[in-house]
């Protein structure tokens, strides 16, 4: 019996409605992990993006 391939995760590209959510948020300093819930992203890529664009992301305590 041969073994099951795994299945690889696709990745999810940013539309613009993401990229104007994401700046709002940045705005108001949600936390990364409540932004992560709401979109449905990792905080990884969520903060990747976040550079990418040259935005600070999450608040400082």
């Amino acid at each position: 019996m041969a073994k099951a391939k795994k299945k690889r995760p696709t990745r999810k590209p940013y539309t613009a409605s993401d990229v104007k959510l994401l700046k709002q948020h940045s705005k108001a300093k949600t936390p990364v992990s409540k932004i992560a819930k709401l979109m449905k992203r990792t905080e990884g890529s969520l903060r990747q993006k976040a550079g990418t664009l040259g935005i600070g992301l999450g608040h400082q305590r």
